[in-house]
């Protein structure tokens, strides 16, 4: 007759509950994290290229790691960690003379080049001769990522 007495368990439909519920919560809330990149392919070749990797460590946290990877293949591929921003951080390709890059991220800059894909260096002003020519712009365009490039003549109308 000790059965009846075994069952202090009743609480355990309360624990079973939230289980239920956690992949529906999660459902939401993994579509949120970024993780995606856009390419812009600077001679309109795959082996010439500087791409924009996302990535967003925790959906709670609105920080988004972003890097730049430089590639000129066969000869050199480097990824560069250009720190955090937002996932509506937009970032801008600037080419100058020498053909090294500027790369604008929000507020900060960098340095970078193709020839051997290592120098990566982070400014603290515009150059004195100056930013370049903007190539083109990394941005969110309905919800994905995309590398605009800038139009010579652009109308206004066509933004």
């Amino acid at each position: 007759g000790r059965r009846r007495g075994t069952r202090p368990h009743s609480g355990g439909r309360r624990d079973r509950a939230p289980a239920v519920l956690l992949p529906l919560l999660a459902a939401p809330l993994l579509t949120a994290c970024v993780n995606d990149g856009a390419t812009y392919e600077i001679d309109n070749t795959r082996e010439h290229v500087l791409s924009l990797i996302r990535e967003q460590p925790y959906f709670w946290d609105s920080k988004v790691n972003l890097y730049l990877v430089v590639s000129r293949m066969p000869a050199c591929m480097r990824r560069h960690s250009m720190g955090t921003g937002t996932d509506k951080t937009k970032v801008e390709i600037y080419q100058v003379p020498s053909g090294a890059f500027i790369v604008k991220a929000g507020k900060k800059m960098f340095a970078t080049e193709t020839q051997n894909c290592v120098n990566f260096a982070k400014m603290d002003s515009e150059p004195a001769e100056g930013m370049g020519t903007l190539m083109g712009t990394f941005r969110v365009k309905k919800g994905e990522l995309v590398f605009v490039k800038e139009e010579k003549e652009a109308s206004p109308a066509e933004e």
